[in-house]
């Protein structure tokens, strides 16, 4: 009888970590736009181009910060043992007004960090965001996808 509640408590231990096991094999997507700026809006009806290109002013102009365009530009997937991280980001005009991951870990701990990580590029208007402590690996796979596309945006 000694014997069998030992096996049993064993066989318990041994299962928990496995019930717990939470796999990284899909991506998900999350995404955070900023308040919109206090500049002219953009054409009304415009949707922004998946390429990155600019979409242009009511007149037919370039879109500047004054004319407030609005650009859309993915960054590189980043590969990380966990899974790819890419980054896609809006401007409006010079101001980084929403971003996303287009491609990201389906881990607890990702889902965690993605809208931290979003919240302060939207904050920082930078790639210059702290890694979250549990997804680190993620985090820094955000600011290479992340820096890639905000240098993208002055090529």
């Amino acid at each position: 009888m000694k014997r069998a509640l030992f096996v049993v408590a064993v066989s318990a231990v041994g299962l928990i970590p496995l019930w717990r096991f939470e796999p990284s094999a899909g991506t998900s997507t999350v995404v955070a736009d900023a308040p919109a700026p206090a500049q002219a809006p953009a054409a009304a009806g415009a949707a922004p181009d998946p390429a990155g290109s600019a979409t242009p002013g009511a007149d037919g102009t370039p879109p500047t910060a004054a004319t407030g365009g609005t650009r859309v530009i993915s960054g590189p997937t980043i590969a990380t043992k966990h899974g790819n991280v890419q980054v896609e980001i809006t401007y409006t005009g010079d101001r980084i007004t929403s971003a996303r991951l287009l491609k990201q870990p389906d881990s607890g701990p990702t889902r965690k960090a993605v809208p931290q990580l979003v919240q302060e590029t939207l904050v920082a208007q930078s790639a210059d965001v702290d890694s979250v402590s549990g997804a680190t690996t993620t985090s820094q796979a955000y600011v290479k996808s992340l820096q890639a596309a905000i240098d993208a945006k002055g090529a």
